[in-house]
């Protein structure tokens, strides 16, 4: 699934009106532009319903194009054709993409929602394994509210990340991956940020001193940082074109030497995900 790197490229190629994919052609932006229709084929996707996306959403103009979390967000103006003001969301999930093309030439037969420009473009959600959502929303905080905060938000300080963890207990992999702790990190980025703070992923974090808390922020800021340097990881043909799983510390490298100390990187499962650390690096004890 793609994490917040991966969701943050995507947003700012659609933004700039790069694809996704190579050998796909550039396109104009889609912010400033008016959605004339709406479509799909999965209403099982679509919130509050297929129905209603496919009626309320044209006649709404794109102001902008972002990202809370793992949610591709469309902010929505109204215009003459509709006067309701709202919020489109995209949630990729396990095999989502979207992709911006000329409206004439043919859908991919993995395409199961789509919505038409009133320049000649479409934006394509490309979901082969049919997990994607989407939602049409009046405000965006009825899909978000209950996400924990954005990491690399200058107001995630250290300070803010001592109160977050403060009055947690449980192991420290399955923390991260809660949404509502910290919004965007998966199973990629948790481990990758672990392993840069030495910390074991089933470590509790009630046991974490206030020097491993700092190491444990700044260990996901660093590996969120560098997975949008590198335009998020390119894991299998869901999302292609990052570069980040060549600079991977830690993930996928079972029985390959730890980058710091050579031991070789086991892989355990914890709650139901792989999950790789260094044996001699992250220790599960505490100091």
């Amino acid at each position: 699934m793609p994490e917040l790197p991966e969701v943050e490229t995507i947003v700012r190629k659609l933004r700039d009106g790069q694809p996704v994919e190579r050998g796909l052609p550039p396109y104009p932006t889609p912010v400033g532009h008016v959605i004339m229709s709406a479509w799909t084929n999965w209403p099982r996707a679509a919130y509050p319903s297929a129905a209603a996306i496919t009626r309320d959403l044209p006649g709404h103009r794109i102001e902008s194009i972002g990202r809370r979390g793992k949610y591709i967000v469309f902010t929505l103006s109204t215009s003459s054709l509709s006067t309701l003001a709202c919020c489109l969301l995209i949630h990729l999930k396990m095999s989502g993409r979207l992709d911006v093309l000329n409206a004439e030439s043919s859908r991919d037969k993995h395409v199961h929602f789509a919505f038409a420009l009133d320049n000649g473009y479409e934006i394509r959600f490309n979901d082969a394994r049919k997990f994607g959502r989407e939602y049409l929303v009046s405000d965006s905080s009825e899909i978000t509210g209950p996400l924990g905060p954005e990491p690399l938000d200058p107001a995630f300080t250290l300070k803010a990340f001592r109160q977050l963890i403060a009055g947690k207990s449980g192991a420290l992999k399955p923390l991260l991956l809660d949404q509502t702790f910290v919004a965007g990190i998966g199973n990629i980025y948790a481990d990758e940020a672990l392993w840069r703070a030495r910390l074991h992923p089933l470590r509790r974090a009630g046991t974490l001193d206030a020097g491993e808390v700092a190491a444990l922020y700044r260990g996901i800021r660093a590996a969120l940082n560098d997975g949008v340097k590198h335009e998020g990881s390119a894991i299998d043909w869901v999302y292609p074109e990052g570069n980040y799983q060549d600079h991977f510390r830690v993930y996928g490298r079972t029985d390959q030497p730890c980058r710091r100390c050579h031991t070789a990187i086991r892989r355990i499962v914890v709650g139901q995900r792989g999950t790789h650390f260094c044996p001699k690096c992250q220790r599960q004890e505490a100091r």
